[in-house]
């Protein structure tokens, strides 16, 4: 089923709806977003929609997972705060519940790149439509960078892009200063999953002084959705932040999992390795582990494998999905 199809009355008994968005608004008063925050909890909880909501001085940002009449009402509810009014989401389908709680937080940023004093409401580059994404990127002199993690960039990207292959957000500034290509501030064109990185990075790029940059509006998620796959650009499979662990053209479910131990994405030919263990480790890390480290991997993948049996989630398996050096972003 695709994302176009999705609606109460088509939706199938197993369909989830998967709904990413983010905007940045001022919500400067703290003690307000504590009431917003409490407000949230109380109306998502108890509708069974699972995910992670952020709010910060600088906006919000989530993901969130449900029924589609539930994951719909969320939405409107939070669309009825003049502030979020004309918020949007990007939605996706899953199979079976890709986060295994709700948590709605209050944070520094909404996307942390140490950065709060940025307004990219103001300062982001120009927004690209996925339809035109391939023009741009074609044009002489345009420099491509790619603004997400090494264990996102390592599963699929942009045909041509710069990999700056950085751990976290936190280190792409420093990455964006010293990059000779860019010493010249060319024309510059970055994307990221869903778009909130790259506000924040042409935002910073503003603030260096660059005057022409650009940035996939949707993010990588939006191109796969529109663009044919016949005509895509993109290569490989585009790294999400919940269970689903990657997505492919028309943002149907993707072939890696994760290692437990790492937690990096984890390929079918990785699975093959005699160096894969489930749960213990994969061929990136199977010598960074000691003895003890390694059975503690073990047991802990021992009771997960036990509470799938009796149709329970164990708590590993929450903490084991995010990647190591991961930005504190719950859609991108």
């Amino acid at each position: 089923m695709s994302v176009d199809d999705l609606s109460p009355e088509s939706a199938a008994d197993s369909t989830l709806r998967v709904a990413t968005f983010y905007k940045f608004v001022a919500l400067p008063d703290r003690e307000e977003r504590t009431r917003l925050r409490n407000s949230i909890r109380e109306f998502a909880a108890p509708r069974g929609v699972l995910g992670t909501i952020l709010l910060a001085e600088e906006g919000i940002n989530g993901t969130v997972a449900g029924r589609f009449a539930e994951v719909d009402a969320v939405l409107g509810f939070l669309r009825r705060d003049e502030r979020f009014a004309d918020l949007e989401a990007k939605d996706s389908t899953a199979g079976a519940a890709p986060f295994y709680r709700l948590r709605v937080r209050l944070k520094n940023e909404i996307v942390t790149m140490g950065r709060p004093d940025l307004d990219p409401s103001t300062q982001a580059g120009t927004y690209v439509p996925p339809e035109a994404w391939n023009d741009l990127i074609d044009q002489p002199g345009v420099v491509l960078i790619d603004a997400r993690n090494d264990y996102e960039t390592a599963i699929g990207t942009f045909e041509g892009a710069i990999d700056p292959r950085t751990e976290s957000f936190r280190e792409l500034p420093q990455w964006l200063r010293e990059h000779s290509r860019l010493e010249s501030k060319p024309p510059v064109a970055m994307y990221c999953t869903g778009g909130i990185r790259c506000e924040k990075a042409t935002a910073f790029l503003r603030a260096e002084g660059f005057e022409e940059i650009y940035h996939l509006q949707g993010g990588i998620l939006k191109y796969l959705e529109v663009v044919p796959p016949e005509q895509s650009r993109w290569r490989g499979e585009c790294f999400v932040f919940d269970q689903r662990v990657s997505v492919g053209p028309r943002l149907e479910l993707g072939t890696h999992d994760l290692c437990h131990a790492c937690r990096w994405p984890v390929s079918d030919e990785d699975r093959q390795s005699d160096f894969f263990v489930a749960g213990v480790s994969c061929p990136r890390c199977h010598d960074q582990w000691t003895p003890e480290q390694r059975e503690r991997f073990a047991n802990r993948q021992r009771q997960m494998e036990l509470a799938e049996g009796r149709d329970e989630k164990h708590l590993g398996q929450v903490f084991a999905h995010q990647p190591s050096g991961a930005a504190s972003t719950a859609s991108d």
